[in-house]
């Protein structure tokens, strides 16, 4: 009987030590984990972009065909296959050889009735790139000890690039 009351905040302790941990690991595994399903799908849609403009080249848009693409198609078909990521925080740049267009956010080229890419950068064997950066923002470090109050949730940038040749 007497045993019984030197040991009841022991299931205490033993949560502390063992709970707390387990929790951060659990939490950092989902925050982990979101982050790379955020930078997969980032490298799938501009792969995906980059494919659909290396097929629309300068044989496409000859007569009987009007398949040319413009620069809000190519966006627009990144941003459809990046279900999920925010076009309000996406920075996507469609380089060429006949220069470059960037679009701050990519949301904001969505109309843009521009062919891209320009006669000549059009022409089969010409390469083409899209760029783009996605901002992401992980609670992880909000938890980590010595944070602080006025912590906020740590950013990183992340990069995808696509290069393609003009296959028409």
């Amino acid at each position: 009987m007497a045993r019984s009351g030197r040991t009841r905040g022991s299931s205490m302790i033993e949560f502390l030590l063992v709970g707390i941990p387990l929790i951060f690991l659990l939490i950092s595994t989902f925050e982990v984990a979101r982050g790379m399903w955020s930078y997969h799908t980032l490298a799938y849609g501009v792969k995906e972009g980059t494919r659909y403009a290396s097929v629309h080249g300068q044989t496409c848009g000859t007569s009987p065909n009007t398949c040319t693409v413009t620069v809000g198609d190519v966006v627009q078909k990144v941003l459809d296959s990046c279900s999920g990521l925010l076009s309000s925080q996406m920075n996507l740049t469609l380089v060429s050889g006949g220069g470059s267009t960037t679009c701050n956010p990519a949301s904001s080229c969505v109309g843009n009735g521009t062919v891209w890419p320009a006669a000549p950068a059009n022409a089969l064997g010409n390469n083409i790139e899209i760029d783009a950066t996605y901002p992401f923002q992980s609670a992880i470090s909000m938890f980590w000890p010595g944070a602080g109050s006025g912590m906020q949730a740590a950013m990183v940038t992340f990069h995808a690039s696509s290069q393609e040749t003009m296959q028409n």
